[in-house]
């Protein structure tokens, strides 16, 4: 498959290159994106200032739109918060505008999001149907999903893989959640009771590659069927490390060290794979203490 992948120097991104037999990649910085990809065809597109160039969509099947602004580094400052909305929102709007304006295109438009679309929710169990939340995050997502839904406006498919927290090979949200665990120093967020969706980067990918063999259209939630509580995550994060976790994080120390971000970190988000599950689809990791002993291995810890 001849794929077109915007973001592919990020975490997901390098993964899912991993899997396409002729990746064509759009960067910001084409010259940091070959060093860091190596011998790949890429194309310089800035998103925020226009569609990407027309050739770069020669002969392409699918386009993988993975492109935005980290949303777990730094304080959520007012242009901050900005960055976010405006890389997702207008960098999607170009992307389709350069799509809309081809003479054959690309049949396929994965354009990520995330389960932040659903706001915090308590144990509600949340599928594909499910309404989105009111907080920053959710509206970041609807501008999103709405930005790329107009390709099908020029008769391209639209997928929007909803991706929860991301488990796996090369960092990620595990990289940084090791250190103080491999101290004996992790624990639960607050009460431990929100729920976590999460995925294992593997299944990930071939969630990202399902969705362009199935015809699948709209949501795709991203996520292992069996999500847990904080809770049990930190207690299986810690029995996968062989350290203890003894000591939580009170939700105002979180609010003071992360400001607004905290409230994203506490946000409890039961979400269920219900389209993935429908159309057939395999996942190597179902259970998180799999999931972890395999994306612990990988990240080096002994």
């Amino acid at each position: 498959m001849r794929a077109l992948i915007t973001g592919a120097t990020g975490f997901v991104g390098r993964a899912l290159l991993t899997h396409i037999e002729q990746p064509v990649v759009l960067s910001r910085d084409a010259r940091q994106a070959r060093a860091v990809l190596g011998d790949v065809e890429i194309h310089a597109w800035d998103p925020g200032s226009g569609p990407p160039p027309a050739e770069s969509f020669q002969g392409v099947e699918a386009v993988f739109h993975l492109a935005g602004e980290s949303v777990g580094q730094g304080r959520w400052t007012a242009n901050k918060k900005r960055r976010i909305h405006e890389s997702r929102s207008l960098g999607t709007t170009n992307l389709v505008r350069g799509i809309a304006s081809l003479a054959q295109r690309p049949p396929v438009l994965v354009s990520a999001s995330a389960i932040g679309y659903y706001g915090p929710r308590g144990d509600e169990i949340l599928d594909e149907t499910a309404l989105p939340g009111g907080d920053f995050l959710s509206q970041v997502c609807i501008d999103w999903e709405n930005a790329a839904s107009v390709a099908r406006a020029s008769g391209v498919r639209v997928v929007n893989p909803r991706i929860g927290i991301v488990l796996g090979r090369g960092g990620g949200a595990l990289a940084k959640m090791l250190t103080p665990f491999k101290f004996g120093l992790g624990g639960r967020l607050a009460s431990g009771r929100q729920w976590m969706s999460w995925v294992h980067l593997d299944d990930l990918v071939g969630l990202m590659l399902h969705a362009v063999r199935h015809p699948i259209e709209g949501p795709l939630n991203a996520v292992a069927p069996h999500s847990v509580t904080n809770r049990e995550f930190t207690q299986t994060l810690a029995m996968v490390l062989s350290r203890p976790a003894l000591l939580p994080v009170p939700a105002l120390a979180l609010r003071v060290l992360l400001g607004e971000f905290a409230e994203a970190l506490l946000a409890s988000q039961r979400v269920v794979p219900r389209v993935a599950e429908q159309t057939g689809f395999h996942f190597f990791f179902p259970e998180l203490g799999a999931a972890l002993e395999d994306a612990v291995q990988s990240l080096g810890h002994s």
